[in-house]
């Protein structure tokens, strides 16, 4: 029973990747693609390389990545992490919801930061870690407007 849950869950979180324009609003799309969890990580880019299947959200997909810092800071990529955080910021301002969702959205970028850190062999996880440590914390101490 206990599998029935977790299969039902992990197909209401990946649903996403294909439009349901007349069942999810645009506000339950972004809340689904916004989640710090590999599920709504994978949802989110699957729709951002099939964006056209998505036009009808209006989504903004623009980004200038990680703004004044580096994308890959000693060859640790965190470029699809930028990207998906600015995708939360611009979409939760343009629905006027941003302050009531920011922290959702750091700490969304905070696990794919990890993510990417896990990726890495063992002894570069530490350097990783402090690297995105700091992007997170810089992020954290933005205002919310």
């Amino acid at each position: 029973m206990r599998h029935i849950a977790v299969v039902a869950l992990l197909i209401a979180v990946l649903t996403p990747a294909v439009p349901a324009q007349a069942s999810m609003s645009r506000a339950q799309v972004l809340a689904r693609w916004t989640q710090p969890t590999d599920a709504s990580y994978t949802a989110w880019n699957t729709a951002r390389r099939q964006r056209a299947r998505w036009a009808s959200y209006r989504f903004d997909w623009s980004t200038d990545l990680c703004t004044r810092a580096l994308e890959v800071p000693f060859g640790f990529d965190f470029s699809d992490a930028c990207r998906h955080h600015d995708f939360g910021y611009r979409n939760y301002r343009a629905e006027g919801t941003f302050p009531r969702h920011k922290e959702r959205v750091d700490e969304v970028f905070r696990a794919d930061l990890r993510r990417v850190c896990d990726a890495h062999r063992p002894a570069a996880r530490r350097p990783c870690n402090a690297i995105a440590f700091a992007y997170h914390r810089a992020v954290r101490s933005l205002p919310k407007t």
